[in-house]
């Protein structure tokens, strides 16, 4: 085992990009459900967006167009969920598993003349010679454009449920649509709007996957994470600043287990690589023990179909 080979400040650096995509789909996830609506498709929306974006930033050069393109084409498949669960009432949960499952089965039919391909590079940022300061420098300073936009979504996200208006109506409709709508509030509308904006959010992370982390395009190259980002949004307790803990802890470990495999850790491969996600399910059950607190941070319409007659 050579631990010398494990830079900490790499680590570092490297945990803000493997964190981002599941911070962008749970960001989104987050407001889908202060909403009130449970939306379980959020693999499903990812792999989409990183088939749509990887197609589009290949075809065109521009890996811009391409998040473009996957924030678009996911917020399409989310606004199907929303026509099904918000105007037809369908159950949320089976709703939710049917949209994974038919991204996923769409992203490999997209995907089949893309396979092996590789996208054009995205450059990272540079600031004013910021990335060249000790220890610092590379963490913070020489990063992606969307690891970026992943911070500053936190701090919108947080800004527009705490204190905007509209934002405030989210919250209301989440915690009883009913009473909601007899204030006048436009219930069906707000959730739709939530739904596209998860979506978006969610395509955004999955092209992270196929134009920056991976970048290629495989089946199933978002691997779970869409599930992982649903998780966070519950161990958040449905905060917008524990989503970006959560995200953090689980990309940290996964950079982790990495760099232990290249130190030649003594422990199967196998295990190293499950063990982000062995971990996620660890401090969930330690949330769920709790189920006091849980249903109390939780949005009180979470999952319930609205109808106007009601």
């Amino acid at each position: 085992m050579d631990f010398g080979s494990i830079n900490p400040v790499l680590l570092l650096a490297s945990l803000m990009v493997a964190s981002t995509p599941i911070l962008l789909a749970a960001m989104g996830e987050l407001v889908v459900e202060r909403s009130g609506v449970l939306n379980l498709g959020v693999e499903g929306m990812m792999i989409v967006g990183a088939i749509s974006g990887f197609i589009v930033a290949v075809e065109s050069g521009s890996p811009a167009l391409g998040f473009v393109a996957a924030a678009a084409g996911a917020a399409i498949l989310a606004l199907l969920f929303g026509v099904l669960t918000q105007l037809l009432l369908s159950n949320q949960v089976a709703t939710g598993l049917g949209l994974t499952l038919f991204g996923l089965g769409v992203s490999s039919l997209m995907g089949q003349e893309y396979v092996g391909m590789r996208p054009p590079s995205l450059q990272r940022l540079e600031f004013l010679g910021l990335s060249e300061l000790p220890i610092i420098g590379p963490i913070l300073f020489h990063q992606n454009g969307m690891v970026y936009v992943s911070l500053a979504l936190v701090l919108g996200v947080w800004w527009f449920l705490r204190f905007s208006r509209s934002g405030l109506i989210l919250r209301a409709i989440g915690e009883n649509h009913d009473a909601a709508h007899a204030l006048g509030y436009s219930v069906i509308g707000t959730r739709f709007a939530a739904i596209a904006f998860g979506g978006a959010c969610a395509g955004l992370g999955g092209a992270f996957m196929s134009l920056v982390i991976v970048p290629q395009w495989t089946e199933g190259i978002t691997a779970g994470r869409g599930w992982i980002a649903l998780a966070i949004v519950v161990f958040a307790s449905w905060k917008a600043w524990r989503v970006l803990l959560g995200a953090y802890l689980f990309g940290g470990v996964t950079v982790l287990q990495l760099n232990l495999q290249a130190a030649g850790f003594a422990i199967p491969v196998e295990l190293l690589s499950m063990s982000p996600y062995l971990i996620t399910i660890l401090v969930l059950v330690i949330i769920s023990s709790d189920k006091r607190r849980a249903a109390a941070n939780a949005p009180a319409s979470l999952g319930r179909s609205f109808h106007a007659s009601n």
